[in-house]
């Protein structure tokens, strides 16, 4: 009879665990559902005059003509 009693223990327990995880994995969806991931602009994409790299635009050197990835680069190119 006590063995019975473990068992039913033991379901019992796991029963609530499971319950309790489920819970949590719907709160989560919902969050995510009303917070929508939030999206940044595109960025223009430009290619170094010299190596061909590509890299973003913001973060690229400009010369009158070109752009380019480093400082080095510009200066062998005579800008």
């Amino acid at each position: 009879m006590k063995y019975l009693l473990v068992v039913g223990l033991v379901f019992g327990v796991f029963w609530l665990w499971r319950h309790n995880r489920q819970a949590e994995r719907d709160e989560k969806e919902t969050a995510a559902r009303q917070s929508p991931a939030r999206k940044l602009p595109p960025v223009a994409i430009v290619a170094c005059a010299v190596c061909g790299v590509h890299l973003p635009k913001t973060e690229a050197l400009t010369g009158p003509n070109a752009h380019y990835c480093c400082d080095a680069h510009r200066r062998q190119a005579g800008a």
